[in-house]
C-alpha cells in the first residue's frame, strides 16, 4: 500500500477482526482497528484511505459507503456482497484470508484512490515545462515522471530522436529535490572520446598537452542537481567503464588528480539507440545498461501522437513569436494535413517546419497550398482569386510595354513579339486587344503543356506562373488533354 493510504479494519467480529491484523501484520501492512466512530473522525479529518469493513452493530453499511465516496471499501463476509453495488465498494473478502486474493483487493483500492477524478485534476495541476499533448501516451510520460522525480533514481529516457528526451530530462530534474540545483546536459556523441573523460570529469593543471589550469568536469557543475547523458549509446567503450564505477562508487577523480570527489548528481541518461541490441553486438556495456535503466520512460513519436499536434502547433508557436515576433496560423484543412505527415524528424522536424513557415507567411494564415510539397497530403481546391478584367488587362499592358526588352527577355509575351515582327506593328484597321491577349495567352499555355506532354508542374514553371493559376487558366481556356 501507499504512505499516503491508511488502512483501517472496522469489525465487530472481534476474532475474524484480529485474524485479519495478524495477516496483515505477517505481509506488513500497517493498520488500524476502529470502531465506526472513531473511523469517521479519522476519515473526516485526515482524508480517504481504504476501510475492511466487517460487521456493524447498527447495520448502517450503506449510509458508511455513501457518507465517504472518496473511500474505497473491502468488504469482509459473504452477507456484506449486496453493497457491492456501491462503486466504492471494490470488493469482498472472505475467509480463510489467502493472500494473493488480499493482496490484489490492496492495489484495487490503491487504484481507486489514483484514478479519483479530485486526485487527477491535483494531478494535471503539476507544472510541466514545455510538455503539452493529451493523448494517453503523454499522460502516461507525465505520470512515469512526477513518479520518478520525487527520488533519485537514475533514469534512462528512450525514443526516436525529435522526439523530447531532453524535455522529460528537464521536468525531471525541475519537479525534483533538486531542482534549485543546476542541470547540466552533455551529448556524449558530439565530444571526441579522448576528450570526453576530461568533460566528464575535469582536469589538473598539466594533466596533458593544453591543460594550461585546472578545469571541472560536467560531474563537478552539476553537483547538488542533474546530469543530463544525452546519446549515452554513443560512448566509446573505454569511458561506458569508467562511468559505471563512478555510478557504483558515487566517487571520481580529475583527470591528472588523486583527490576523490563525492559525485552527488542525478543521473539522467537517454538514446535513440536500442541499447539491448548494441549489447549483443558488444558495443554497450550491459552492467552499465543495467545501472542506467533502473526507471526507464518511453518518448512517443510524434506520428503516435498526431491528436496532439494542434497543441504542439500553438505551443511551438507561440515560442516563435518570441524571437520572431510574428506567427502564422494555419487552417483547419492545413492542421489535417500535418496530422496525416509521418515526421520522421518528430518534434524537431515540425518546429523546423513552423520557424519556415513564419519566415514565408508571417502573420498570416496558411492553408494546404501553402504548405512545402511533402506535408500537403489532402487533395483540396485552393481559392483562386478572379480580378476584374480591367486590372487583368492594365496588369498585362505593363509587363508587356512598360520594362526594358533585355529585363524581360524570359517573359512569354516579350519572347512573342520579338519571334514575330509583324505583329511588333498595329494594323491600319486597329485590333481587339483583348482577344488578341487572350489568343496570345492561349498560344503559349498550348505550347507549354504540349513540349512537357501536359505535365501541368513542368509548364507552370516553364511560363512563370504558379501551378493553381495555370490549372484555373486551362479550364477557362478549356485546354485539356485530348483523349
Amino acid at each position: 500500500m501507499s504512505n499516503s493510504l491508511s488502512l483501517y479494519i472496522v469489525d465487530e467480529h472481534s476474532n475474524r477482526s484480529s485474524r485479519l491484523s495478524t495477516v496483515l501484520s505477517f505481509i506488513n501492512e500497517p493498520h488500524q482497528q476502529l470502531s465506526v466512530e472513531l473511523l469517521q473522525q479519522k476519515l473526516k479529518q485526515d482524508g480517504p484511505g481504504v476501510v475492511l469493513l466487517g460487521a456493524l452493530d447498527n447495520q448502517e453499511h450503506a449510509q458508511l459507503l455513501q457518507s465517504f465516496p472518496a473511500t474505497a471499501f473491502l468488504l469482509l463476509g459473504e452477507t456484506l456482497q449486496p453493497l457491492l453495488q456501491y462503486a466504492n465498494a471494490v470488493g469482498l473478502l472472505s475467509e480463510p484470508f489467502a493472500y494473493a486474493s488480499l493482496t490484489q483487493l490492496l492495489r484495487d483500492s490503491q487504484q481507486y484512490h489514483r484514478l479519483l477524478p479530485l486526485q487527477r485534476q491535483q494531478d494535471a495541476a503539476v507544472k510541466f515545462d514545455g510538455m503539452v499533448g493529451n493523448t494517453a501516451s503523454m499522460q502516461q510520460v507525465r505520470f512515469l515522471i512526477q513518479q520518478v522525480a520525487k527520488t533519485d533514481a537514475n533514469v534512462l529516457v528512450l525514443g526516436p530522436s525529435g522526439t523530447g528526451k531532453e524535455v522529460v530530462a528537464r521536468n525531471i530534474h525541475l519537479l525534483s529535490h533538486r531542482a534549485a540545483g543546476p542541470f547540466v546536459p552533455i551529448n556524449c556523441g558530439a565530444i571526441p572520446a579522448e576528450l570526453l573523460e576530461s568533460e566528464l570529469f575535469g582536469h589538473e593543471k598539466g594533466a596533458f598537452t593544453g591543460a594550461i589550469s585546472t578545469r571541472k568536469g560536467r560531474f563537478e557543475l552539476a553537483q547538488g542537481g542533474t546530469l543530463f547523458l544525452d546519446e549515452i549509446g554513443d560512448m566509446p567503450l573505454p569511458m561506458q567503464v569508467k562511468l559505471l564505477r563512478v555510478l557504483q562508487e558515487r566517487t571520481y577523480e580529475r583527470v591528472g588528480g588523486t583527490q576523490a570527489i563525492k559525485a552527488d548528481v542525478r543521473i539522467v541518461a537517454a538514446t535513440h539507440r536500442n541499447l539491448e541490441h548494441m549489447i549483443s553486438d558488444g558495443s554497450f556495456r550491459e552492467d552499465l545498461y543495467y545501472r542506467l535503466n533502473v526507471f526507464p520512460i518511453e518518448t512517443p513519436s510524434l506520428q503516435q501522437r498526431a491528436e496532439d499536434l494542434p497543441l504542439l502547433v500553438q505551443e511551438l508557436m507561440r515560442r516563435l513569436e518570441q524571437s520572431h515576433q510574428a506567427r502564422v496560423k494555419f487552417t483547419e484543412r492545413a492542421i489535417e494535413s500535418l496530422q496525416l505527415h509521418s515526421w520522421p524528424g518528430n518534434v524537431r522536424e515540425l518546429a523546423n517546419l513552423l520557424e519556415r513557415m513564419v519566415i514565408m507567411y508571417p502573420d498570416q494564415v496558411a492553408d494546404v497550398a501553402e504548405l512545402p510539397e511533402k506535408y500537403r497530403h489532402l487533395d483540396v481546391d485552393s481559392y483562386v482569386p478572379q480580378y476584374p478584367e480591367s486590372l487583368q488587362e492594365r496588369d498585362l499592358l505593363n509587363e508587356l510595354f512598360s520594362a526594358d526588352d533585355e529585363d524581360d527577355t524570359d517573359d512569354a509575351a516579350t519572347a512573342f513579339f520579338v519571334a514575330d515582327a509583324e505583329s511588333q506593328h498595329l494594323p491600319e484597321q486597329g485590333l481587339d486587344l483583348k482577344e488578341y491577349l487572350a489568343e496570345l495567352e492561349i498560344r503559349f499555355i498550348s505550347q507549354a503543356l504540349e513540349r512537357h506532354e501536359f505535365v501541368v508542374a513542368r509548364a507552370a514553371e516553364v511560363l512563370g506562373l504558379r501551378r493553381t493559376t495555370l490549372v484555373e487558366k486551362m479550364r477557362k481556356y478549356n485546354l485539356g488533354k485530348d483523349e
